[in-house]
Parts: structure tokens; C-alpha cells; sequence
């Protein structure tokens, strides 16, 4: 079962999902594995650290963070993958590193990669290693409300460059770069693009 206060928030919405058991993932790409569809249909959960704040950052399975982008995107240089030992009490029947993407219910901003909204479907840590539920994107983004990061690719000149634009119903954060690196190009990154398969793993 997802942990309550999830399931109860889900419940509440009145909104499809479905809830899944595999065996333990402790990684977003595990349970992209262990449920077999794509990790770009996987969202992974990051806690990180905004000018003092606890934040959530959501991504595909596939993909890292460039941290120099997304300080330059959020406009801070105060910036950090968050301690787990200071974030686990947040989330209460949770196990740490299956927090479900739904920061919202856990007072935290929420921030989340355009790739994840070009799905039809997500699916992610329900709370355990051992659970996940799987739902409609669009029901997603309408819970959540999150500030979607914008992927425009560097020769693409944004709308708003660093601003800010509904999107759906989401803010929506425009840069000339993208602040998220696939993690297929992981052999390409710069030399500053920290990699978070290893630090949540």
C-alpha cells in the first residue's frame, strides 16, 4: 500500500492509479527495471537545498543534474543535494530515497523536468522500495502544480529568458539551457556536471 498520506491525497482527488509490488529498487532506473517500461516514464525524486530551503527536484530515471545550470536557472547560488539524515523526518512512513514526487503534501516547492510532462504516464516510489504507483502525467501536474524546468536546447533563445510562464496550469522556468543532462550523455558531461546516480543511489 502507498504510504497514507499519499494514498489518502490520491483518494481524495478521486483520480486513477494503480499501485504496484516488485522487488526492492533503491534507484529510479531499478524500478524503470523491475516494472519493465522506460525510464523516461520513471520519475526520480531529489531533495536538494534552495537558498535554505528543502525542495523537491523530479527527473526521469535516465537523467542527472547539471547543478552549474540549475543554479544559474533558479537564479542562486545556494544550491545542494540535501542530507538525508535532515529531510528523513519529513516524510513520515517513508523510507528514505522512495519519497513519492508529491512535495506538495510535504511542504516543499516542487520542481520538475518538461521531459517528465511529455509522457502519458508516470510511475515512482510510492513511499517504499517495494511499492510504486503508476498514474496519468496530466493528473500528475494538476496534483502537484509543480514549476516545470524548461529543456530548450542551447541554440534555442527562450521566449523569456529566465522568467516565468504558465504552462498548463504549472510555472513554467525558461533558460537557453537546459539544467538536466540525459543520463545517455553521461560520458559527454562537463567536467563541473555533478552525477546523481551515485549520490541518491
Amino acid at each position: 500500500m502507498p504510504a497514507q498520506q499519499l494514498k489518502d491525497f490520491l483518494d481524495e482527488a478521486a483520480v486513477e492509479y494503480m499501485c504496484l509490488s516488485h522487488p526492492p529498487a533503491f534507484t529510479a532506473q531499478e524500478l524503470a527495471h523491475h516494472v519493465k517500461i522506460a525510464g523516461d516514464r520513471v520519475v526520480k525524486t531529489v531533495i536538494i537545498e534552495l537558498d535554505g530551503k528543502m525542495a523537491m527536484l523530479v527527473m526521469p530515471a535516465t537523467w542527472r543534474i547539471r547543478w552549474d545550470r540549475l543554479s544559474r536557472i533558479l537564479d542562486t547560488d545556494f544550491i545542494d543535494l540535501a542530507d538525508e539524515q535532515e529531510f528523513k523526518d519529513r516524510f513520515p512512513n517513508c523510507e528514505v530515497g522512495a519519497m513519492p514526487p508529491f512535495g506538495n503534501l510535504f511542504g516543499m516547492s516542487v520542481y520538475c523536468s518538461e521531459a517528465l510532462t511529455e509522457q502519458p504516464e508516470l510511475a515512482f516510489a510510492a513511499g517504499s522500495h517495494t511499492e510504486s504507483v503508476h498514474m496519468k502525467t496530466s493528473d500528475f501536474l494538476t496534483l502537484v502544480q509543480p514549476m516545470i524546468l524548461n529543456q530548450a536546447s542551447k541554440n534555442q533563445e527562450p521566449r523569456n529568458p529566465r522568467g516565468w510562464r504558465k504552462v498548463g496550469g504549472a510555472l513554467k522556468i525558461c533558460d537557453p539551457v537546459n539544467p538536466l543532462w540525459p543520463a545517455t550523455k553521461a560520458t559527454r558531461l562537463p567536467p563541473r556536471v555533478a552525477c546523481l546516480s551515485c549520490a541518491i543511489a
